[in-house]
């Protein structure tokens, strides 16, 4: 591990020599003990006096040692990657030129406020910040990034700094802020020979995640000034009146001369801050729902932020609401923060509403009516018992009420009547009401969040894969994925994968079980007592002559590759084309290595998901799905992964393997996943196949599938108005999507052709089989999506 940590440190020398810079100097200076030497710190009065030097030595010396540790973490994990992207010399400019502007600028942002009277540039300390500088070379260093890095860098970067600026107050957030807007600027001018488009598409999964970063962030802003009681910055209002404690004091103690020192002074008690924390606690909840695309904790998110905008309104606009009105206090003494503050949960509440799309993963009914009935009966129960102890205590029934509504909302609006007098245990029977609710709520929420989803039944997924260990077919996997609906014969031992779409049930692969007549059949029937038109989907032949017993019509609407593993060899003309970069990639020291998602190192599976979103950022295409795996499909435990690591230790290329089953023994696998980095070795697909292929076969196996292209073929696609219509499609769509282009690739693997089909019962329904196919494919595009596909497909 030290010789590791030493390798690290010299493959890093400005992260390192930064580090061990800011150690010394905090030894040097004393701030490890609480010592502050103004005379390097920044600040308008330090420019002032002539103290010009401040705007530099600011940067080399932490405030404390709180900071340093976390200014030191700052700078060993992400300053250490962003001195890859930029080199040795760009990142010491960086740190030093971003620190120096972004001090600048926030000194004359500062003297500005502070003229204006504003209260955080006029109480401020003197800065001492290294991260000043850091976060400004980390933000130019994200213009080098991959896209996926990217885009996080900047999301979370500039959310973190924002809500410490808008929460905290403090003038070292401000300052960071302006050295990550110019770091920002800076390296897209040092970028501009690298062509990067304004706006790059996100995986699913991906949006899923930043939204859910942004939901937890904005969340976690109030806990700044919840939990240290520390905050000037234009949103520490808010908190303030919300906590309901020590609202009055801040105006008459403070006002004069508010500091955070001051009103961290004057603190809050402990039921105050339990019952501040329900709006934190519902947001970090929200944001485990949104990662999982969960519907239910997509409507939370939204409903926290627009609760909180609303809360503030309220408070702005009804003085009688609250006792006393602190808000509305504090927007007298403080005009315009009520401005800033409704506008971040406005802002967060248009961002969810603008991917809702994502969040479609709804709970079975089950468990929306248990998560009703218990909301329900916590809320009356809290009511009750709340409007019973106020009678108890002598208060009128009107006041009861409202008291009791107002114990389940944040602590300022909780303020009792003046003419009631509560004793005994009541005060403490009221304070518990509106927390035990919210704690009830919340294991609630997590309850609604972890069950089970609509069409994804644990035991029917257990079932219909069971049935494909029996025989699965090349292509019997692909029912297990998400979206999926199973089907099975009355005796169980038959099972159809299929998808409802706009009353058109789509089944995918050929039937499982070894009925296929009567579980076709069956299936149909089925169908047709849910008012369904069933459709089969990639079917091979042995499945036809069932359809048209029934007397279906079929198209051809591709066709697999299958290549024999018995007798599988490179040697020959005929394999020159995958032999050469087979032997160049053993050459040049690349390693195919055969794994399984959960047995990945971190860092592996961060250069995987890094690539895969790469690959999707820099198409201005939707990224489709039914029959093509993504990210999500790679981490079944049953789905086998071929990588391509580089001499460096790097991932050149990637693909994913989905498991053939014959007689409970796995009898080979199908290609699903490709991606492969835009630097990786020439003909490093070709090596990753052949690797597999060679593995297969010494492992005995008699199959290797590379799947098929949708829309392509080696010859016509048959006859026909619709067959025509297909065949121009897959013309049409080869720019924006290139699957005959895959097909021609997969001819240098000399593969038997398998054709596949599609089979329907009315061909006076094509146009809306179309459509649901298409649904199927691109299940969350949009319009601007739609015209992205539109300009491609003109080129």
């Amino acid at each position: 591990m030290i010789a590791r940590a030493l390798r690290h440190l010299r493959a890093h020398p400005v992260s390192s020599s930064f580090a061990a810079t800011l150690v010394l100097t905090s030894l040097v200076c004393g701030t490890l003990w609480r010592a502050h030497p103004r005379w390097l710190a920044a600040s308008p009065a330090a420019i002032a006096d002539g103290r010009w030097w401040t705007p530099f030595t600011a940067l080399l010396v932490p405030d404390s040692l709180i900071e340093l540790i976390l200014t030191l973490l700052l700078i060993l994990t992400v300053l250490a990657y962003s001195e890859r992207l930029l080199g040795t010399v760009t990142s010491v400019l960086l740190i030093v030129g971003t620190g120096v502007l972004g001090t600048l600028a926030g000194i004359g942002t500062q003297a500005l406020a502070a003229s204006q009277g504003a209260v955080w540039a006029r109480t401020a300390e003197p800065v001492l910040d290294p991260a000043i500088g850091v976060v400004g070379a980390i933000m130019a260093a994200s213009a080098f990034a991959p896209a996926l890095w990217r885009r996080r860098i900047r999301l979370l970067g500039f959310s973190l700094l924002l809500m410490f600026a808008l929460y905290g107050g403090d003038v070292d957030s401000v300052y960071r802020l302006f050295s990550a807007v110019i770091g920002v600027f800076v390296g897209m001018v040092l970028a501009r020979r690298v062509r990067h488009p304004l706006w790059h598409r996100s995986s699913y999964g991906e949006v899923r995640a930043l939204v859910a970063a942004a939901v937890a962030v904005t969340g976690l802003g109030p806990l700044i000034v919840l939990i240290t009681g520390v905050g000037v910055g234009p949103l520490s209002p808010v908190i303030a009146g919300f906590r309901g404690t020590g609202v009055d004091a801040i105006l008459t103690r403070c006002a004069a001369q508010l500091s955070d020192r001051c009103v961290a002074g004057l603190g809050f008690g402990t039921w105050s801050l339990l019952s501040s924390l329900a709006p934190v606690l519902l947001s970090l909840i929200a944001a485990m729902g949104v990662r999982a695309g969960r519907r239910a904790g997509w409507i939370l998110a939204l409903f926290v932020n627009v609760g909180s905008a609303a809360l503030i309104g309220v408070s702005l606009g009804m003085d009688d609401l609250r006792h006393p009105a602190e808000i509305v206090a504090i927007d007298r003494a403080f005009p315009g923060f009520a401005v800033v503050a409704l506008l971040v949960p406005i802002a967060m509440a248009a961002v969810l509403l603008a991917t809702r799309r994502r969040f479609a993963v709804r709970a079975e009914g089950s468990a929306v009516r248990r998560f009703a009935v218990t909301l329900s009966v916590s809320a009356a129960s809290a009511l009750v018992v709340g409007v019973v102890v106020v009678l108890l205590s002598g208060g009128d029934i009107g006041f009861a009420l409202l008291d009791s509504l107002r114990r389940l909302l944040p602590a300022g609006f909780t303020h009792g009547h003046p003419h009631t007098h509560f004793g005994g245990a009541a005060p403490l029977v009221r304070h518990l009401i509106g927390v035990l609710f919210w704690i009830v709520t919340a294991f609630a929420l997590v309850r609604l969040l972890r069950a089970p989803a609509i069409g994804a039944s644990v035991d029917e997924s257990d079932r219909h894969r069971a049935l494909l260990h029996a025989h699965s077919g090349t292509l019997g996997f692909l029912g297990t994925w998400e979206g999926s609906r199973h089907w099975f014969t009355p005796d169980g031992g038959g099972a159809m994968a299929y998808r409802v779409i706009s009353g058109i049930a789509i089944a995918v692969a050929d039937p499982v079980g070894a009925d296929a007549a009567a579980t076709v059949r069956g299936f149909v029937d089925f169908c047709d007592r849910q008012g369904w038109m069933p459709v089969l989907y990639s079917v091979h032949d042995e499945t036809l002559p069932v359809t048209r017993a029934l007397g279906w019509t079929e198209i051809p609407v591709g066709e697999e590759t299958v290549v024999p593993l018995e007798g599988f060899g490179l040697e020959g003309r005929s394999w020159a084309k995958v032999r050469q970069p087979y032997r160049r990639g053993e050459r040049d020291g690349l390693r195919a290595e055969w794994t399984r998602w959960r047995d990945l190192p971190a860092a592996l599976s961060a250069q995987l998901e890094a690539l895969s979103e790469h690959w999707i950022a820099e198409k201005a295409l939707p990224e489709m799905g039914f029959t093509l795996g993504g990210l999500d499909e790679l981490k079944d435990p049953d789905v086998a992964l071929m990588l391509a690591i580089g001499p460096d230790g790097g991932l050149q290329a990637v693909t994913s393997w989905l498991p053939v089953w014959e007689g409970g023994e796995r009898v080979g696998w199908t290609l699903d996943f490709m991606r492969r980095a835009d630097d990786a070795m020439p003909g490093v697909m070709e090596f990753l196949l052949a690797s597999a292929a060679l593995r297969m076969q010494g492992e005995g196996l008699a199959v290797m599938s590379l799947s098929g292209a949708p829309l392509a073929q080696t010859g016509e696609i048959g006859d026909g108005t619709m067959s025509e219509l297909l065949s121009w499609l897959g013309r049409v769509l080869e720019p924006a999507y290139g699957f005959r282009s895959l097909l021609q690739f997969k001819a240098k693997f000399n593969p038997e052709y398998r054709p596949l089909y599609m089979a329907y019962p009315d061909p006076g329904r094509l146009p809306a089989i179309g459509l649901a196919l298409a649904r199927a494919y691109l299940p969350h595009v949009t319009a601007s999506e739609y015209l992205a596909l539109a300009r491609t497909l003109r080129r």
